[in-house]
């Protein structure tokens, strides 16, 4: 397979020019693909695939067969990010995370930005993400949002934008780590020749991170990772990083709140726990001060935290940054906490709350994508120029309803990587999830994940509408910076039966 016969089309690629020859950052990649026999490169995908079933990485999809299991699709042909680019992504999440931690840290405390006027009031107050109950709360160190994970796309003009943030309980950094070692098994000479910034040492600036937090009173911190349970879409991801980190998987009834403390049941008997990293959304963390019915919390859990006897990650309340509403006044957030200007840009957005944003948006619906405030996994969304009249009919009929709930945005031209469909390279959109990691300092992991939209034309790149995901290579930028190298090649079957 070659790259003679590849389009570009009228998108920007990440891995060439508009001239159609490869970026610089990219020339190595394309050269050494172009290098390999013929049929070699679908042999090394085959095995790829082989390898992804054998390993178990699967999410669980929601409204299909109950419990369906998928394995994330996954293309071989990586995203590559020159050292200098990364560097101002790099700077442009620390700076949106910073401000964004001080943002909930006032909304919960003396909320200043609300009494100036630069964030509407009513806009928290309608927020689905904002907890009365976390108002005066103090997580430890400070810090609300230890984990992030922030969508970014890039338009045809060649900008970085932010899409959304996601501070809740964001998921795919296991498909990050798993990408990267299927591709040093399978490229270990790419990674020989190559100097690819590492992803492998997540785990153990995760564990850092989440000891960080433990009252400072426990020399030996006993962490648990709190998952809903196996039906949950991101079960796969929950005990993968539980093993990585040396840490309990734990479900709500494998925990108990008594003497002012959490404990964990044991074969030994309780045994007391210091940090949660919590992968349950807040409504169903503790019965006694979030939703009563819910079976998947542990009873008692927010007094324990409020007293600063056990630490949670992400901080209960963080939810509120999410909404896409709050998301459009991100720029003046960092302005106003930060004194700076944003270094990523925001998406253009419509607030349909706003009477000329909303008029516009009904005008319009046919050229915009429409998301509502709080759904995810490209649910709850309208992609105008895809759409049928019939679609934005009712859309329209569900903003007027309730513009609050809804943003609107320009149809972006998502920028393109070549990805192998059948037997060639053809161009799909992609978007870029970094995850930020807020400790004792702000740690951006080098890359993250790529998503792909495998479906030929499409921009919706989540893997609940059938997306996939590749493996994003940031290039180190001198000889003295810390790169991924290869391991020794990993034995994996091919298509033909031979070792790869």
């Amino acid at each position: 397979m070659n790259f003679s016969a590849y389009e570009t089309g009228d998108f920007f690629d990440e891995m060439f020019g508009e001239d159609g020859r490869p970026r610089a950052a990219a020339r190595p990649l394309a050269r050494d693909i172009e290098s390999l026999a013929a049929g070699e490169l679908l042999n090394r995908q085959h095995a790829a695939d082989q390898a992804l079933i054998q390993m178990g990485i699967t999410f669980n999809v929601y409204g299909e067969s109950a419990g369906l299991e998928k394995t994330l699709p996954f293309d071989l042909v990586p995203r590559i990010v020159a050292a200098a680019e990364w560097d101002r992504i790099e700077r442009g999440l620390t700076q949106r995370i910073q401000a964004l931690n001080r943002f909930i840290d006032d909304l919960y405390h003396e909320r200043r930005i609300l009494q100036d006027g630069v964030v509407p009031e009513y806009v928290i107050a309608s927020s689905a993400g904002f907890r009365p109950q976390c108002v005066g709360l103090n997580p430890p160190r400070g810090i609300w949002c230890h984990v992030t994970g922030t969508d970014l796309v890039r338009h045809r003009d060649g900008q970085i934008y932010v899409l959304e943030d996601n501070l809740r309980c964001p998921s795919g950094v296991s498909y990050v780590l798993e990408n990267r070692h299927l591709m040093k098994s399978l490229f270990p000479e790419v990674f020989a020749a190559s100097r690819i910034r590492p992803v492998d040492n997540y785990p153990i600036r995760l564990r850092d991170m989440l000891e960080y937090l433990a009252p400072d009173t426990v020399t030996s911190p006993r962490i648990v990772l709190l998952t809903p349970g196996v039906h949950n879409s991101a079960y796969f991801e929950h005990s993968f990083l539980a093993q990585q980190l040396g840490v309990e998987l734990v479900e709500g009834g494998d925990l108990v709140v008594s003497d002012g403390y959490v404990w964990m049941r044991t074969t030994h008997g309780f045994e007391r726990v210091d940090v949660i990293y919590r992968r349950i959304d807040d409504d169903f963390l503790d019965p006694d001060t979030f939703r009563p019915d819910s079976m998947l919390g542990v009873p008692g859990l927010m007094a324990v935290y409020r007293a600063g006897n056990v630490a949670l990650a992400n901080a209960p309340g963080t939810g509120v940054a999410d909404d896409k509403v709050v998301y459009a006044y991100v720029p003046r957030i960092i302005k106003y906490y930060l004194g700076e200007e944003a270094v990523l840009p925001n998406v253009p957005t419509y607030i349909c709350s706003e009477n000329a944003d909303l008029e516009y948006v009904l005008e319009h619906l046919g050229e915009l994508v429409v998301k509502a405030a709080n759904e995810s996994g490209g649910y709850g969304m309208l992609v105008g120029p895809d759409s049928t009249l019939q679609q934005r009919d009712e859309f329209a009929g569900r903003i007027r309803a309730n513009p609050r709930n809804y943003i609107a945005q320009p149809t972006l031209s998502l920028s393109r990587v070549p990805t192998i469909v059948k037997d060639q390279f053809e161009g799909r959109h992609v978007d870029l999830r970094p995850y930020i990691l807020y400790g004792r300092e702000i740690f951006v992991l080098p890359g993250g994940l790529t998503r792909v939209a495998l479906k030929k034309g499409s921009l919706i790149v989540n893997s609940s509408q059938g997306g996939g995901s590749k493996d994003t290579w940031v290039l180190a930028d001198n000889l003295s910076a810390e790169s991924d190298s290869a391991p020794p090649k990993v034995a994996v079957t091919s298509a033909a039966g031979a070792a790869v």
